[in-house]
């Protein structure tokens, strides 16, 4: 079966509009509409994917919509290549902080930056350069450890005050 250039547009147009398991099945009824060779036809003509028209055609067939697992795909944490991070962090971190002089909020303050907790961590805890991640996802970690970067109350100056006359 041959088919026109309008219907060639309004099947690329309408599988484009469709998301998921909706437009595999579209692809498939179309396909099945073809009839024999409708695989290699679209593959060639429509330019779809045959894997996704037998997954469609599977769908169709069997009537379970197959569930598209986007969330589960990408890099995972940090956490997961390095169970121990956060922990030797926290032990690096917690000598060199204080808590918030006003006693106004919980948070820690620490004198430490995120370049210094890095080589703390290559030289104490026998991470390499390649395995840690970078100062900027190390910054990441200290705040969701609660810790913010400032310099601690004890070793600023104390401000001098004008002499009594």
């Amino acid at each position: 079966m041959k088919l026109t250039d309008d219907l060639i547009d309004l099947y690329t147009h309408t599988a484009k509009d469709l998301k998921g398991s909706d437009r595999r099945v579209f692809m498939a009824r179309v396909v099945k509409s073809l009839g024999k060779g409708g695989q290699r036809y679209a593959e060639s003509e429509l330019k779809w994917n045959r894997d996704v028209i037998r997954k469609g055609t599977h769908e169709l067939e069997s009537g379970i919509r197959c569930c598209d697992n986007f969330s589960g795909r990408g890099r995972k944490s940090i956490e997961e290549h390095l169970p121990n991070l956060l922990d030797d962090i926290q032990r690096l971190v917690e000598d060199q902080s204080q808590t918030d002089p006003t006693f106004h909020t919980t948070r820690l303050y620490t004198r430490l930056t995120t370049a210094e907790v890095r080589r703390q961590l290559i030289k104490q805890n026998g991470y390499t350069d390649r395995e840690l991640p970078s100062e900027e996802v190390i910054r990441q970690k200290l705040h969701k450890l609660d810790y913010r970067l400032r310099a601690v109350q004890k070793s600023r100056p104390k401000k001098k005050s004008p002499k009594p006359i």
